[in-house]
């Protein structure tokens, strides 16, 4: 009995010594400088989910975004597909469909999503700190795994290895306000499809 069990103890440390030299491939590490080809995509799409919190406020939705040169299309579900959303956001415009013919639109955007969730939600800089880029036009400030812009600190927690590119896999987007996380399981870029 005795020997069974010292095979079975020697046969357990063997197994977890060989567990511990197992290396799992790191993420790729976040860099601006290296981002400047993505600006000229002119499709890309995201399938992920999102999770919003303010103060007591909170709620998470399944998410697919489809960037196109002249609009945003956004489509937000819940849990079984419950409280499903369509945002259509060009530049001067925004329609948000909750479907059964409940359509509401507005000539102001931000102003408009604000008022519809409850929260602030920088969604035309959204679709540049996707991507991993800094919104154009706006100053940023470098910081350890992402960067600050119009008062939002984008951090990139995890990129994944999409084509050539390191995009990201999760990341938070958050203000004094507004906490947003996003986990992207699937990009398509220029339309070449990949999947986490």
């Amino acid at each position: 009995m005795k020997v069974v069990a010292a095979f079975c103890f020697s046969a357990m440390l063997a197994a977890l010594s060989a567990c511990s030299t197992l290396t799992e491939r790191p993420s790729p590490r976040y860099q601006a400088d290296l981002r400047q080809g993505l600006y000229g995509l002119r499709s890309w799409a995201f399938v992920g989910r999102l999770s919003l919190v303010a103060g007591q406020e909170s709620w998470s939705a399944a998410v697919s975004w489809r960037h196109f040169p002249d609009r945003e299309l956004i489509k937000l579900s819940g849990p079984l597909g419950q409280g499903a959303a369509l945002i259509k956001l060009t530049e001067k415009r925004v329609e948000i469909d909750r479907g059964g013919g409940d359509v509401q639109s507005s000539n102001d955007p931000e102003v408009f999503i604000d008022q519809q969730l409850g929260m602030a939600v920088p969604l035309r800089s959204l679709a540049y700190w996707a991507l991993g880029l800094i919104k154009p036009g706006y100053p940023s400030q470098q910081m350890p795994g992402g960067f600050l812009q119009d008062g939002w600190y984008v951090d990139f927690l995890e990129l994944q290895t999409v084509q050539s590119w390191s995009m990201p896999r999760k990341m938070t987007v958050m203000n004094d306000k507004v906490k947003l996380k996003l986990i992207i399981d699937q990009w398509e870029l220029d339309g070449i499809s990949t999947t986490q």
